[in-house]
This record gives C-alpha cells, structure tokens and sequence, in this order.
C-alpha cells in the first residue's frame, strides 16, 4: 500500500473512531484496527493522537474549504454565494457524519492544541461566510447594521444544530434538500412577517 494511501486511510479511520469514541476515550491501537494497520505504522505518519485530530481537521475541512471556495468563486451575486455555501456545508456534513460529530464534539474540547487549531483552517472555513456578507454589504443587498463577524457565528452555528440533529437523533426524515431551503429562507427572509 503506497504511503499516501495508508495516511489517508489513517485519517479516516481516525475520524470514525473520534466520531464513536471520543479523542479522549479513543485510542491508537483503535485507529490502527480501524484503518487495519499495524499500531506502530500510525507512528511512521503522526506524533500522537493530538496531531491525528489535527490531521482530520486540517485535511478533512481543508477539503471542503477548497471546494467550497471554488463554487463561490463561479458566483457575482453574494447571495447565491451564501446559499452555495449553505448548501456545499450541509451536504458535506451529511456525506460525511462522521467528520460532523468530530467537529461539533472535538472542536469544542478546551484542549489548548485543539484552542490553538481553532485558527486556522476551520476558521478560514467560517471567515468564508463573513466575506460574503461583507461583499453583499458594498453591492447593497446586505442590510450593513449587521456584523459580519458576529453574523458568520450565528450562521455557522445554525448549519451545526441541523448537523447535529442529523447525527445524534432519529430526525432525519428531513431530506438535504429540505433543510438547505430552510435555512437559506430563514437566513434571508428572517422569521418576520413582511407587510
């Protein structure tokens, strides 16, 4: 098996075991039998558990923050930009549950590692939704009282419930599709009746 095939498979592995487990309850010889390695070949690729988490993190989200980037860039309008976003980050989420619940579990551990990850590339990913709201904010069709900053916050901690949701009950008979209009209605029409 080719070194980049064994690290990605480690990488995986890692994600479901952290998803099951827990980082702390997880260990390495549980990620080994996961990605059905021998223990010491996950030394041969990362220093410890710590930089395993750190791996998914980087990498997993990494991809999807690339991905997500490309799609936005085919867009003019900063509204079709948000609902790409919207979108592209509930499918991921829904492809990937396991990725899901380590992000929603691990990322908001107190560990200083994971404080310090925090950062960097899941905090490009969230940046990505206060960029647009900053673009619709100059063409005029965000209202500019609201904070980016804060705004992204809210947002992202919208599309994380619907995941969590997703991933820890039995509501799931809502389809992608559904909860992708839901949301993008909501955030855009907010729950005011217009008169």
């Amino acid at each position: 098996m080719k070194a980049d095939n064994k690290h990605t498979k480690i990488i995986s592995a890692a994600t479901k075991v952290f998803a099951k487990k827990g980082f702390f309850t997880a260990r390495i010889s549980d990620i080994a039998k996961e990605a059905k390695v021998a223990d010491g070949t996950i030394y041969l690729y990362f220093n410890n558990k710590y930089d395993i988490l750190l791996s998914v993190f980087e990498e997993e989200v990494g991809k999807i923050v690339e991905n997500t980037k490309k799609l936005i860039a085919q867009e003019d309008d900063p509204v079709e930009m948000l609902n790409v976003y919207i979108t592209q980050h509930l499918q991921a989420m829904k492809k990937n549950r396991y990725l899901a619940e380590v992000i929603q579990i691990e990322l908001r551990q107190t560990n200083k590692v994971i404080k310090f990850y925090r950062d960097n590339k899941f905090s490009e990913y969230v940046s990505i939704v206060a960029e647009i709201i900053q673009k619709g904010q100059q063409t005029g069709c965000y209202n500019t009282e609201i904070n980016p900053d804060i705004a992204k916050r809210i947002i992202f901690g919208a599309l994380d419930e619907v995941c969590r949701v997703w991933n820890a009950s039995l509501e799931s008979h809502y389809t992608v599709d559904e909860i992708t209009e839901q949301v993008i209605a909501l955030i855009h029409n907010g729950i005011l009746k217009h008169q």
